[in-house]
């Protein structure tokens, strides 16, 4: 098993993993949010593949801080396949997504995850890699055409 670079061609098999993470997509939207994120300099994407087929992926985005002189790392991205699970394959993607990181000069890497059943290993295996359970997340969806109506005094 190897770590390396995402290419291109990776994409058809990450269109399954991202299924498995919870976001199901098809193939033409995967090719299309994945050229727009490898366009950033700030996004790097790491596979994991095994006999040529790719079994786990992680996304990073170097970021700055607003609160300390320095900058951290954002796993945005990280799966490995059911079927590869407890194999190590996932702690060597966050070794090598730690290590991108401090290459970036970052001073700390953070990753933020659901709160859902099927996520409770995910968050042992955080844990377990040294990672603390420090915040809560929020999220809400924003109303693009609210916005763009707003802009345009149009009520």
């Amino acid at each position: 098993m190897k770590v390396r670079e995402f290419q291109t061609e990776d994409i058809p098999q990450l269109v399954h993993l991202m299924d498995q993470l919870g976001y199901p997509t098809s193939l033409e939207k995967l090719e299309s949010r994945l050229n727009n994120i490898q366009s950033q300099p700030s996004y790097h994407t790491l596979v994991a593949e095994l006999n040529n087929k790719v079994v786990g992926m992680v996304g990073l985005c170097h970021n700055l801080f607003y609160e300390y002189d320095s900058s951290y790392v954002r796993i945005v991205a990280f799966i490995v396949d059911a079927d590869h699970r407890r194999k190590g394959i996932g702690e060597k993607l966050m070794r090598e997504a730690e290590k991108w990181a401090m290459e970036q000069e970052a001073t700390y890497i953070i990753l933020n995850s659901g709160n859902r059943e099927e996520r409770k290993a995910a968050h042992k295996f955080y844990l377990n890699m040294g990672y603390k359970d420090k915040s809560t997340g929020f999220s809400k969806p924003l109303d693009q055409q609210n916005i763009k109506n707003e802009k345009e005094g149009i009520s």
